[in-house]
This record gives structure tokens, C-alpha cells and sequence, in this order.
């Protein structure tokens, strides 16, 4: 980590993220860590690689010839280096829309709430290999941390909340965010979980 320094922003650090990401798995357990040191929120964001990945051509790395077995590897290295567990679920990459749409619910209702949900659902993807991407499994996580199952398993079904996933994700994009995870921080665009230690610096030192 590096130093600390007083800086004259104190908007939060956006942070972009889809559930089907392990990099976006290590992000979550490591940006408020970070934030907190330069005295920043984090404003976490729920997005959709899919829809994303429509738009930049890409697919998911485990489905990309030569960098599929890069990857997987990667994967274990990486969440090694930063000191997280991982066990690759066995449904891999998956759905993450009612994961996603519970937290953009919850987090006009309870913003902490909905962090602990989102890390909890990203640890039971990531850290348990378990399986997240019904309704059913994200509302018993959910309902673990105190949320109410069937006020829950409603909003799931209720076309303002599908509706609002959907706006979401078309601003990320806006935005420019075109992978996971994504920060911006002063409107300073990092993709990457390897990009973590420029998000510090750059909270350090105002830029470069």
C-alpha cells in the first residue's frame, strides 16, 4: 500500500462489477479497503458482461481458444496473490441477473445491505463454488443477511426493478465501462483487478 495524502476530492470511486467475474470477486473483497484509506465511499454498481460483451466483441475468457487455460489459471494465481480463496463454480461463466438485480434493489433501500449481499453472493460464487444464478439461491443468500424472501422474490418479478437492471446497464456503457471489474475515480476510467494498485496511486497523488 502506499502512503497516504490529503486530496481535495471526496466523490465516491465508482465501482462497476458482474457476479460472473473472478476478478471481479477479488475487486470486491479489496476497493473499500482502499477507499477507506484516502477517505472515499464506493459506490458499487451491478452490470452485465453479456450485454457488454455485445458491444465490444469480446467473450468470456474461458471461451477464448489459447487464453481459456491462461485463464483458468490465472484465476487461482491471482485470487492466491491476494490472499482469497477460490474454487471455480461448475457453471462457469453463468447468469448473473437476479444476483444483480437484487442488489440494485436492495441498494435503494440499504446500501450497506446490499454490499454485504453482493459480497456474500461473490463469496458463495467464488470462494464455496456454489451455484448463484437462479432467484432461488441469490434470495436464501440474501435471506441470510435479514432481507425478507418474499418481499424478494416479488421485486424480482416486477418489471420496474427487470426495467432498472436494464437502464443500469446501458449507463455503464455509457460511461465506457467495458469490462469487469471497472472503476472510475474523478472520472479516471481502470479495468481490472490488476489495475488496483493505480486506483490506490491515483487516490494517493491526485493523478499522473
Amino acid at each position: 500500500m502506499t502512503d497516504t495524502t490529503e486530496t481535495t476530492s471526496n466523490e465516491p470511486i465508482l465501482f462497476y462489477f458482474d457476479f460472473s467475474s473472478p476478478y471481479a470477486y477479488i475487486a470486491a473483497h479489496k476497493i473499500d479497503q482502499i477507499a477507506a484509506l484516502y477517505g472515499r465511499e464506493v459506490d458499487w454498481r451491478p452490470t452485465l458482461l453479456g450485454a457488454i460483451f455485445q458491444q465490444t466483441g469480446a467473450k468470456p475468457l474461458t471461451e477464448t481458444g489459447l487464453k481459456a487455460e491462461y485463464s483458468k489459471h490465472d484465476f487461482l494465481r491471482t485470487t492466491r496473490s491476494f490472499g482469497l480463496p477460490f474454487t471455480m463454480p461448475d457453471s462457469f461463466p453463468f447468469a448473473s441477473i437476479a444476483a444483480a438485480r437484487t442488489v440494485w434493489w436492495l441498494r435503494d433501500r440499504d446500501p450497506a445491505l446490499s454490499r454485504k449481499v453482493a459480497l456474500a453472493i461473490f463469496d458463495k460464487a467464488f470462494a464455496e463454488g456454489g451455484d448463484v444464478r437462479g432467484a432461488e439461491a441469490v434470495i436464501a443468500i440474501a435471506a441470510e443477511h435479514g432481507v425478507d424472501p418474499d418481499e424478494l422474490r416479488a421485486a424480482l418479478n416486477d418489471p420496474a426493478v427487470k426495467e432498472r437492471l436494464k437502464t443500469e446497464v446501458n449507463a455503464s456503457m455509457d460511461a465506457g465501462v467495458c469490462g469487469a471489474p471497472f472503476f472510475i475515480v474523478d472520472g479516471e476510467p481502470f479495468w481490472g483487478s490488476d489495475r488496483l494498485d493505480q486506483v490506490e496511486r491515483w487516490l494517493a497523488t491526485g493523478g499522473w
